[in-house]
């Protein structure tokens, strides 16, 4: 994805205020009214510290750069993505378990900022104030023996991608890789200060409360009435206890819990976002001639599947692709028509699929 950004000098008009942040997210993103606005917040704040420094104003703002927590499909990295868009600025999303330390087999920590400059078309003053969105960062935890002393074996694709990235997070000139497909070649380096890169990290810490005091607390994950699920908030020392350096969390000030998704939740997410999975199925079969209509009972037990299946907004989509398969196999020789998919006709579909409920 290449994000159409502003130019440097773009930089003297006012910028986007919070609320015009909100809003822009409150678009496309359903519920966790929380998160969005503590997105908004940080990214105003860091949008007025990248001005403060290129107008060389003695900036005492610190880079707010963010931790998000919450189960799968609850919408971390649509948050961000849609972040980039409000900002205009160059967004890319990396997997923390692709990571080792360096000197070891695997990408070096500095490769996640070369592909930035990638999707900021080698531009290095775009590249220095874009998005960098790292997933799965609860996966590069301290896992070796002895993880909550620190005791054991050296831990490259953990404690140590943690350490590595200390020092992008706290902001520093680093030598950056012009090709990704060839991070191992140590030619055609260029310098990149990752200062004003606002660096997002996610994680579902699925199984957080699995240490230390928090056992007793509900666990995290999707309930089918989020307001009957209560769970108590992670604190740093969770997170310690978890297995995350106490320099790294210090790097992320910002920690946001997402909430669990409801089924009126997901019902939402399948047709009122601009992007919405059902509108998509729906301009496609109007190319066809054909008009589709969902009932609310259909929606309903598409939502219902999505949470059976335990991976919240991201089973919408291969509810549906199952669900419209044969109808879109048809749509071609059926112009003129219209189709209406109720709740037998869902669930039925669904149960040939054979993917078993995960409760």
């Amino acid at each position: 994805m290449k994000t159409s950004t502003k130019p440097l000098d773009e930089l003297r008009e006012p910028p986007r205020t919070p609320r015009e942040i909100y809003d822009h997210l409150h678009r496309y993103v359903i519920g966790q009214e929380r998160a969005k606005k503590a997105v908004s917040v940080a990214a105003y704040n860091h949008v007025k510290r990248i001005r403060a420094r290129a107008q060389r104003s003695p900036a005492t703002i610190r880079k707010s750069n963010v931790l998000l927590i919450g189960p799968t499909g609850c919408g971390k990295t649509h948050i961000a993505r849609h972040l980039a868009e409000a900002l205009e600025v160059p967004f890319t999303i990396v997997d923390a378990t692709e990571y080792t330390e360096a000197g070891y087999y695997g990408k070096d920590v500095e490769v996640m900022v070369a592909e930035l400059l990638f999707k900021a078309n080698h531009s290095i003053e775009d590249t220095q104030r874009g998005i960098v969105f790292i997933d799965e960062i609860d996966k590069i935890a301290r896992r070796s023996h002895g993880a909550r002393t620190g005791a054991g074996s050296r831990d490259i694709g953990g404690e140590g991608v943690q350490q590595a990235l200390l020092k992008l997070l706290e902001g520093r000139e680093i030598f950056v890789p012009l090709n990704v497909t060839q991070h191992w070649n140590k030619h055609d380096f260029v310098q990149v200060d990752t200062t004003d890169i606002l660096f997002i990290c996610a994680g579902t810490f699925s199984d957080m409360f699995e240490y230390g005091e928090a056992r007793t607390r509900t666990p995290l994950g999707f309930a089918r009435d989020a307001q009957a699920a209560p769970r108590a908030r992670v604190s740093q020392r969770d997170l310690l206890e978890y297995g995350m350096l106490a320099e790294f969390l210090g790097r992320l000030p910002i920690v946001v819990e997402l909430d669990p998704l409801a089924s009126g939740d997901l019902e939402r997410i399948l047709t009122e976002p601009p992007d919405a999975i059902v509108r998509e199925y729906t301009e496609m079969l109007a190319l066809d001639g054909v008009t589709l209509d969902l009932t609310g009972e259909a929606l309903a037990a598409i939502a219902e599947h999505a949470i059976d299946t335990g991976y919240g907004a991201r089973a919408l989509r291969g509810a549906l692709e199952e669900i419209m398969r044969d109808l879109m196999f048809d749509a071609p020789s059926a112009r003129g028509t219209k189709l209406t998919v109720d709740a037998k006709y869902v669930t039925d579909r669904l149960a040939q699929n054979g993917s078993p409920p995960r409760h």
